[in-house]
């Protein structure tokens, strides 16, 4: 195994970079695609109208930014002899805000202007303020910061200030993205995807085992809205077959464009 040099600081710049590179898409995922829905990463996509497949290309979207994660954080630890250098926490933080700006500037230049497969609100009259919001807010804004930060030192090298920075920058990371699949307490409203071989008369009887109303169904039979009597019992469904239980207590609001693809 090659060693790490202690006076290049390369491993904790792609690290730092890589992590706040997926931490922006988790953001993304979770704020976007299940907090408020505004999107789905396959929105515009004409031929991509079954909700199935719109949340299963949101789940190979996270799949895809836990693989950078995990590689990130593989670099981290095999650079963990650098963590006494000086200003370690700052090279950490720095190229983690750059990496989050590079993932929003990638994603609106080249998902909501080049190829358009989706906008932060579809729904929008004008979808092109909230695109330039959202660019310059959480893509240019970090960038900048963590460009303007970089190389700064905070003086001699201090072990615990970079390990607490890359100890942070860790579990922010394995934190974010199980968060997309785990409702709340208090969601009564809920979107339901089960996985393939499910019935739908199956699908039917799982809801109605833990008390539950259906407001909409897709033609499939394998998404579900439903509105909960209880909602501590929505994780039981996972139990019953459940891919997602949506975690947003505005579980309907992304129908207000997706309806007419149901059924």
């Amino acid at each position: 195994m090659t060693a790490i040099s202690l006076s290049s600081p390369q491993p904790l710049r792609w690290s730092g970079a890589l992590l706040g590179f997926s931490l922006g898409g988790f953001f993304d995922g979770i704020l976007l695609h299940q907090i408020l829905q505004w999107h789905h990463l396959l929105s515009s996509v004409e031929a991509v109208r079954d909700m199935r497949l719109q949340i299963l290309a949101d789940g190979l979207f996270h799949a895809l930014m836990y693989l950078i994660a995990g590689a990130a954080l593989y670099k981290l630890w095999r650079a963990r002899s650098l963590y006494a250098q000086p200003g370690a926490d700052v090279t950490l933080w720095s190229h983690a805000l750059m990496g989050f700006g590079a993932w929003h500037i990638a994603d609106s230049v080249l998902s909501h202007w080049v190829t358009g497969i989706h906008r932060i609100r579809i729904d929008s009259a004008n979808p092109l303020f909230w695109d330039l919001l959202w660019f310059f807010a959480f893509g240019v804004l970090p960038f900048v910061l963590g460009w303007m930060l970089r190389g700064r030192s905070r003086g001699g090298g201090d072990r615990r200030r970079g390990r607490n920075a890359a100890t942070t920058l860790g579990l922010a990371v394995l934190v974010a993205g199980p968060l997309a699949a785990v409702p709340p307490g208090d969601a009564t409203e809920v979107m339901v995807l089960f996985r393939p071989g499910i019935s739908s008369a199956a699908a039917f009887n799982a809801l109605a085992e833990i008390d539950s109303r259906i407001l909409w169904v897709d033609g499939s039979g394998g998404m579900w809205a439903v509105k909960l009597n209880d909602p501590g019992q929505a994780s039981q469904l996972y139990r019953r077959g459940a891919l997602l239980v949506s975690n947003s207590s505005v579980a309907l609001g992304c129908f207000s464009w997706s309806r007419g693809g149901a059924g």
